[in-house]
């Protein structure tokens, strides 16, 4: 009868030292992962894709970007100057932004493309467009954040049916 006694309370303390950390690991993961949070000035290098004109491979370049990220919502306004060659290509744009790690963001949204030299080869085509975008960025230090994006302008080249692509990386300053 001893073993029996003590059986059960070895395995009523068990229990009671297990449980809450079962208990407790079933609401942290139904927690929301909360990306990076925050505005952000910075710049880059640029590669633009698939629509030249004419027989360059690829258009390199920088860019200035920017983010104002909308207080209380998962919501982006950002802005663009992609710089390449002769043309620069300014795009607005506004992304719906998800937390997928601490201090990380993945982002999609649309905008438009305005080229400032319409004509001339530009990371975006030849011409304004509709544009869509899609990205990712990181905060590695309190006021840092590294971004990456791609864009892909619809309709971007006059007279073709070629859909440029442009590919953006930088670093920036957040506040």
């Amino acid at each position: 009868m001893k073993f029996s006694v003590k059986s059960a309370a070895m395995s009523v303390l068990s229990i009671l030292v297990v449980a809450p950390a079962l208990l407790s690991a079933g609401s942290a993961s139904a927690q929301t992962v909360r990306g990076m949070t925050g505005s952000y000035l910075g710049g880059g290098a640029t590669v633009g894709l698939g629509g030249e004109v004419g027989n360059n491979d690829a258009n390199f370049g920088g860019n200035v970007q920017g983010r104002y990220a909308l207080p209380q919502a998962p919501i982006s306004l950002r802005g663009a100057a992609l710089i390449t060659g002769d043309n620069v290509n300014l795009v607005p744009t506004v992304t719906y932004d998800l937390g997928v790690a601490p201090n990380t963001n993945i982002y999609l949204g649309g905008g438009y493309s305005f080229a400032t030299d319409e004509g001339t080869t530009s990371a975006l085509g030849n011409q304004n467009a509709a544009v869509l975008t899609a990205g990712v960025e990181t905060a590695v230090q309190r006021n840092i954040a590294l971004y990456s994006d791609v864009k892909v302008a619809i309709d971007g080249v006059a007279n073709s049916d070629k859909t440029p692509v442009s590919v953006q990386v930088g670093a920036a300053y957040r506040f």
